[in-house]
């Protein structure tokens, strides 16, 4: 530690609890940032795409169209049924 830290009215644990609750903290990439400007934009997107995964037991493959089971598809930009 530098001498010029001064620590001395620090209190100790003061954010433990809070820290070992976790977060939920996710950074997004600048481009996502960009489409998506506020929070609450980011949560309705994601409660509208969460509706789609939990009701949809199949899914269509971006690269090539084909539904397929979740299961099988292993990325949304890689055809997994080739």
């Amino acid at each position: 530690m530098r001498a010029e830290y001064d620590f001395s009215k620090g209190a100790r644990g003061k954010y433990a609890a809070r820290y070992a609750a976790g977060t939920n903290v996710v950074l997004l990439d600048r481009d996502v940032a960009e489409v998506f400007p506020p929070l609450e934009a980011v949560n309705e997107a994601l409660r509208a795409l969460a509706i789609l995964i939990q009701h949809h037991d199949a899914r269509v493959c971006v690269a090539c169209g084909v539904r397929a089971l979740t299961s099988e598809i292993s990325g949304l930009n890689e055809c997994a049924m080739s």
